[in-house]
């Protein structure tokens, strides 16, 4: 995936990065793999973040600084931190575990002319509520595909901290009903700043296990 990501502050000024990555579905079907380099613009050119889901156990979480010239590894209060600056969380770019929280349906509405399920996700524990950093989550889920379609993010106050909009669903593995978002946009309502994410390339490809590594994330 190409994705071009840009960070617009409550003056409308923008600031714009370019990205590309690679995501693999794990033997378990339901854990993935994902590696994101950025590549412009020259003062985080080479940044890279690394992650392995582990659906028994807390994710592995690396990111590359070039300065640094070494991977460092997040633990799971990291989850909570913004994602390069950006108006995405860690948290946010990766799919929570299912038994992490309690899950509501709460109505059936439809957004963009896709009817969707709107279930709301309480976390289960206080220690899931502290490291995502969210009290609760309202996600509008399409019913023909189970994509998000929008997501509501709550402080730790109660408050309406944060909205998602999805756009662009794209088919990209006909034979295995396979989706992928092709843009994003994350509004803060409480800052007045919002970052988009617009992919415009996403193919499927073999990807070798050894792209997922430290190592290949260090390369610049």
């Amino acid at each position: 995936v190409d994705t071009t990501m840009v960070l617009i502050n409550n003056r409308g000024q923008q600031r714009e990065r370019a990205t590309s990555g690679v995501v693999k579905l794990q033997p378990n079907g339901v854990d993935s793999k994902l590696v994101v380099k950025f590549s412009t613009p020259p003062d985080i050119k080479g940044t890279g973040v690394l992650q392995i889901e582990h659906g028994e156990s807390d994710d592995d979480l690396w990111i590359y600084l070039p300065a640094l010239k070494k991977s460092r590894r997040l633990v799971a209060n990291n989850k909570k931190d913004s994602f390069v600056g950006s108006d995405f969380s860690y948290g946010d770019i990766t799919l929570p575990k299912v038994d992490q929280y309690r899950h509501t349906l709460l109505r059936s509405e439809k957004i963009d002319e896709h009817d969707c399920y709107v279930v709301e996700s309480v976390p289960a524990t206080d220690a899931v509520k502290a490291n995502s950093g969210y009290s609760k989550k309202v996600t509008w889920v399409r019913a023909d595909n189970f994509v998000e379609s929008k997501v509501e993010y709550y402080d730790l106050a109660g408050r309406l901290l944060k909205t998602q909009r999805t756009g662009r669903h794209q088919l990209v593995e006909p034979d295995k009903g396979r989706w992928f978002v092709m843009q994003r946009e994350m509004t803060n309502h409480q800052s007045g700043h919002r970052t988009t994410t617009t992919a415009w390339k996403a193919e499927a490809a073999a990807i070798a296990d050894d792209s997922f590594t430290t190592r290949n994330l260090e390369k610049e």
